[in-house]
């Protein structure tokens, strides 16, 4: 079955907790704190893999998560980072958020792409001694890992998409140009998944082409099979749209042509001024004249216009070389770039309990709302780091570091970051 959608539950791995730790050896006087840190823990990473189709791995399982980081231990020795968890995914799928429809990564190239950071290791006592606090009998936990749920959407990568009404000859012409094999017969709707074929020509030329199922008027509404597969036509490069010029189903091939325009351009815009060829099939079911006024109607919509017959291969080679030709002044096959993440607004953050404790003169806030704006923040840039300081003010963690006691040049720790307190 073909499955070019799924939602599932990712969830990356937490960090390892820090040891606190002192060296005891014979003979060695002193030896301090040699707690280690705890390893990182594991992130979500998908890759593209050209063995996958189909989205079919996700259909029955659901969720997923990755390992988590072990914790340190004595004598400095940091825990070991979590494994990564891959998801392997066809080339060509979009990951969403699920809740807001951000979209997190496009697995189109050969790269692994991180969606989740595995949570960072806590730090071991080691870090915590100075000349007034040696004896440091605290280490921080390691950070969770986040979760999301995602939206996986398949769209195929394919440089030539064909469209038109259902039995007008597409898979025909697929099958006649490359070497896939799609369900051909005399009835609506026998493709019922979307079928790429490689058409290889002459001097190494080649191209990818997709034969998408056959759509009908309000398809962009969810009439008929082909609405289920519109999203696999967006990245192709050139539309080619097969119009059975015959009229052997009993409707108008010009008609036919603006209805299947119509639902492009309801569907999405921007596939409405995508560049198309005029395939006109079936030219041995009529006369020369209708083909003609089919040209002309055609052309004066500025389009080119092609008749075939696609099962005796007639007129096809002359179409594939314009494709060849107009596919060399096209840009690459569309990749989506990742959309960052919105900062929120302070009073728009979902707040919850907060707890301070004091540990060896050091104010530690825990607050796991908070965690969650701490792993949108980039500590190393100006402007982020304002954005953090006007959340803990708006959000009332600085009154509540206030009420603990806090004073101008003490050390608060909040996770992972340590910084003296400014009144």
């Amino acid at each position: 079955m073909f499955i070019d959608s799924a939602k599932i539950h990712v969830q990356a791995g937490s960090g390892g907790a820090g040891a606190v730790s002192f060296r005891r050896e014979k003979y060695v006087a002193a030896g301090g704190p040699d707690g280690g840190d705890g390893g990182r823990g594991g992130s979500v990473v998908f890759l593209a893999d050209d063995n996958l189709s189909t989205l079919s791995d996700y259909r029955y399982r659901r969720k997923f998560v990755a390992k988590n980081g072990e914790d340190g231990r004595g004598k400095r020795c940091s825990g070991k980072k979590g494994e990564d968890l891959v998801l392997r995914v066809p080339r060509g799928t979009l990951v969403k958020d699920a809740a807001t429809g951000r979209l997190l990564a496009d697995i189109s190239g050969d790269e692994p792409q991180t969606v989740l950071q595995g949570g960072r290791g806590g730090w071991g006592n080691v870090h915590f001694a100075t000349p007034t606090r040696q004896v440091p009998r605290f280490a921080k936990p390691g950070t969770p890992g986040m979760e999301l749920d995602v939206q996986l959407e398949l769209k195929l990568l394919a440089d030539v998409g064909l469209v038109g009404f259902p039995n007008v000859g597409k898979s025909t012409l697929v099958s006649v140009v490359s070497e896939a094999r799609p369900n051909i017969a005399n009835y609506h709707f026998t493709t019922l998944t979307p079928v790429l074929g490689v058409v290889h020509l002459s001097e190494g030329r080649s191209f990818v082409m997709a034969d998408i199922p056959g759509l009908v008027e309000g398809a962009w509404q969810g009439v008929g099979l082909g609405h289920q597969f519109l999203r696999h036509v967006e990245r192709c490069r050139l539309l080619l749209h097969i119009v059975d010029v015959s009229g052997s189903e009993g409707r108008d091939p010009k008609e036919d042509f603006q209805i299947i325009n119509a639902e492009l351009r309801k569907f999405n815009p921007e596939l409405a001024e995508r560049p198309m060829l005029v395939a006109g099939n079936k030219c041995d079911l009529t006369d020369e004249a209708h083909v003609e006024a089919f040209r002309k109607f055609v052309e004066e919509q500025g389009y080119l216009f092609y008749p075939i017959m696609a099962p005796i291969r007639e007129g096809v080679d002359p179409l594939l070389n314009k494709i060849t030709e107009e596919l060399s002044k096209l840009p690459p096959i569309r990749s989506y770039e990742p959309e960052p993440a919105p900062l929120p607004k302070p009073e728009e953050i979902s707040r919850g309990e907060v707890r301070i404790t004091r540990e060896d003169g050091i104010f530690v806030v825990e607050a796991p709302w908070l965690l969650q704006v701490m792993q949108s923040v980039n500590f190393d840039d100006y402007e982020s780091l304002q954005y953090f300081q006007r959340v803990l003010l708006e959000t009332g963690v600085d009154a509540r570091l206030q009420e603990a006691g806090v004073q101008d040049g003490d050390t608060v720790s909040i996770y992972d970051v340590q910084f003296d307190y400014i009144a």
